[in-house]
């Protein structure tokens, strides 16, 4: 297993924990959950890969422009994903999970930053 799929295992874990998802709910969760990830993460590429190797700068007006509106366009996206998926767990959720959701997402980034964060140090202690 790599990093990337330990992280989303410990992740399902914690958030089925903190949700107190029955068998019933997780089973119906976890699939809107995902695609909802995927398609955040596609769009999140899509920001960065936008600006990648550029040099604003450097860019016509014209090129600009463009950028502008391909960001309008992600920004739409985004939202209109983000009003999807929360129409996706009212079907399966309550409105308390939903927030009780974003509450166990963001405890669990901030835990994954922490420990980021501490084994950074640690390796710099040792001159890594």
């Amino acid at each position: 297993m790599d990093r990337r799929e330990r992280i989303k295992a410990l992740k399902t874990a914690f958030i089925t924990e903190k949700l107190e998802l029955s068998k019933t709910e997780a089973e119906k969760f976890w699939p809107i959950y995902n695609t909802y990830q995927e398609q955040e993460h596609t769009i999140r590429n899509q920001y960065r890969d936008l600006f990648n190797n550029k040099d604003v700068a450097q860019l016509s007006e014209n090129e600009a422009d463009k950028a502008i509106k391909t960001l309008n366009d992600l920004d739409k996206s985004r939202l209109s994903l983000k009003e999807n998926y929360m129409k996706d767990l009212k079907k399966v959720l309550s409105s308390k999970k939903i927030l009780m959701l974003k509450i166990a997402e963001d405890e669990f980034n901030k835990k994954m930053f922490e420990e980021f964060k501490r084994r950074h140090n640690r390796d710099e202690d040792k001159g890594e």
